[in-house]
Parts: structure tokens; C-alpha cells; sequence
């Protein structure tokens, strides 16, 4: 993307509060979601992309979806409405390795946030000057 003048605020987001986001309108993490996307951009990555789309096409999904394709859309809608960046650094700092991709992600986008709800990630506030929080908190500081 090329930008005249100063860069668009960038969030990260986890594959759990992106999916909540997306199957409960009314929830925290669409909130979040909205009011990161009112400041600025989101910012995504391959392996989230992948994640994401895994974890969307789960059986235990299947009850908010009538067709494969709603999946499909929302998985398009992310990465259209994303910045996305191939992370540059490798990080072994969660406890949990598989949420390490979003630690990495977030500090080679430079983000503004990392909302999500995993205690794992969480723990780790503010990792390397970047915000950790979860979706209510994210609505009061931002």
C-alpha cells in the first residue's frame, strides 16, 4: 500500500477475537474490531490468514454457517480490509509457541495494539512497547 503523509494506526488481532468478531455482531471483540478499524487498519499475516480460515471451517462451527462460502467471505473480507505483512523476525518469548506468529506479526507491523484473549499472550503486556490487551480494555485506553 503506498500512503501519503503518516501511517494508519495498525491492530493485530488473534484468531479468537477475530472469529468472535465475526459470528457475534453484538460482541466485545466486534466493538474492538469496529473502533480498530474507525483509527486505522489491520494488519495480518499469512500464517493469521491461514489460522484463521483452519479454525473457521471447524465442525463446531458449522451451526452459524448455512454454506462453505459465508466462511470463504469472511476470510476474503479480513484479508481485503488488512495490511498484510510477512513477518521478518522469529519470537519464542509465548509460553504458548503457537501464538508466537502474532507477537512477531504485531512487531514487524509496528503496531498500535494487540487485542486478544488468550492468557498467554495477555501475560505478556506491553511486549516490546506494544499494548496487549483484550477487547473491553482496548475500547477504554483507544
Amino acid at each position: 500500500m503506498i500512503y501519503s503523509g503518516t501511517m494508519p494506526k495498525q491492530f493485530v488481532f488473534d484468531t479468537n477475537s477475530l472469529i468472535s468478531a465475526a459470528l457475534t455482531p453484538q460482541s466485545t471483540n466486534r466493538r474492538a474490531l469496529d473502533k480498530a478499524l474507525q483509527l486505522g487498519e489491520l494488519a495480518i499475516s499469512e500464517a493469521g490468514l491461514d489460522e484463521l480460515t483452519e479454525v473457521l471451517f471447524r465442525k463446531k462451527f458449522d451451526r452459524y454457517f448455512l454454506h462453505d462460502e459465508e466462511r470463504w467471505t469472511i476470510v476474503r473480507k479480513i484479508e481485503q480490509g488488512s495490511a498484510v505483512y510477512v513477518p521478518t523476525i522469529q519470537i519464542t518469548d509465548c509460553r504458548d509457541p503457537k501464538d508466537n506468529k502474532f507477537l512477531e506479526l504485531a512487531v514487524t507491523a509496528q503496531a498500535d495494539c494487540l487485542i486478544t484473549g488468550d492468557a498467554d499472550l495477555l501475560v505478556l503486556h506491553p511486549f516490546r512497547l506494544i499494548p496487549i490487551l483484550n477487547a473491553g480494555d482496548f475500547l477504554t485506553v483507544f
